[in-house]
């Protein structure tokens, strides 16, 4: 028997009636005591749950790209309608550099708490095979795919082709002297071009790529006569499209676009490709359920207002719409699509 046990019984006998009394009021203050302590903090378990509250301060939208760049807009767009939904500031920061590397770490890195959101875009899903970046859309918790843009094949108004399959034709009967641009080398629209000549059957080097700094100075080349055709986006093109200079063979859109029903999709033409630039918001691994919920009934109530449609339309964006696993799934088969193109165009060995 220890000390103390020897102190109790020898209590006992002298002071029964006291220490019955003492040790009934002790029992029910360790009783109240252990019913409080198990309301706090107690050790390896978790504080009250602080999401409960979310937001109750600023919370950022992180542009991997430049200001005043469409990604740029579509994130501030969505940072001015979240801010009066969640009635909290949303703000939008630029981290550029990497080709989209920096920015789209910064958000993966974030502390998940919900503060901070990543405009995710397509990027993600070329850069790691490509050797730029080991990230992968698999740091993230996709919360919605808000955008995608098709890649379409336009000539000038006088070239010689009529459809995609003369067009086709005529690069397999002069392999590497049809001259194509729309952005730098490995940038979205080359990756598209390759793809699809990859799916047409043709070598990726049977057209060769002219690499500008976008769509704007491929197009202006293209209305010179200086280049063949252009791959980029129909709303990139509207302008001179409409105006009757530039011609639109195909889109690379699994069905007809909704603004441009006119225009033929590579699969009319037994050619089985797709291609959208997207852009999605996204969150840290570990971000609270209950936060990707609020924010996610959020944008979808955004992305859904009349508001959102006009925005998209008077900037010729398109809109595509994925939340949750749709999104992921989205984004897993956009990463095992990206691996056999680039491996087959060599850039991942250039970087």
């Amino acid at each position: 028997m220890g000390f103390g046990a020897c102190s109790v019984h020898l209590m006992k006998l002298l002071y029964p009636k006291w220490l019955s009394a003492l040790v009934r009021r002790e029992s029910v203050c360790l009783m109240i005591a252990g019913l409080l302590s198990g309301c706090g903090p107690q050790s390896g378990q978790h504080s009250v749950d602080s999401s409960a509250e979310y937001p109750t301060k600023t919370i950022t939208i992180i542009c991997p790209w430049n200001a005043g760049g469409g990604t740029d807009r579509v994130s501030r767009f969505l940072a001015d309608a979240l801010k009066t939904s969640l009635d909290v500031p949303c703000v939008v920061q630029n981290k550029t550099g990497g080709s989209g590397a920096v920015g789209h770490s910064f958000g993966a890195n974030a502390k998940p708490d919900g503060y901070t959101i990543t405009m995710g875009t397509f990027e993600l899903s070329t850069m790691h095979w490509m050797g730029i970046s080991d990230l992968t859309y698999e740091r993230y918790i996709p919360l919605m795919q808000v955008n995608a843009d098709a890649a379409a094949l336009i000539v000038h108004k006088d070239a010689p082709w009529n459809s995609l399959q003369e067009f086709l034709d005529h690069v397999k009967a002069n392999p590497g002297k049809v001259q194509m641009s729309g952005t730098a080398t490995g940038g979205a629209w080359d990756l598209a071009r390759a793809g699809f000549q990859i799916a047409a059957g043709l070598p990726v080097d049977s057209i060769l790529w002219i690499p500008t700094q976008g769509s704007a100075p491929s197009l202006v080349e293209l209305m010179g006569g200086h280049i063949d055709a252009v791959c980029c986006s129909v709303p990139e093109a509207a302008a001179q499209i409409e105006a009757g200079e530039l011609r639109v063979l195909s889109v690379m859109s699994g069905e007809r676009l909704a603004d441009y029903p006119e225009y033929p999709t590579c699969k009319e033409a037994g050619i089985d490709w797709e291609m959208v630039g997207w852009r999605g918001l996204m969150l840290p691994l570990e971000t609270p359920e209950s936060v990707v919920i609020k924010l996610t009934e959020a944008f979808s109530e955004i992305t859904h207002s009349e508001a959102y449609q006009s925005f998209m339309k008077k900037n010729g964006f398109g809109i595509e719409l994925k939340q949750g696993n749709a999104f992921k799934e989205f984004l897993r088969s956009e990463d095992a699509k990206w691996e056999k193109v680039i491996d087959a165009t060599g850039y991942a060995s250039q970087q």
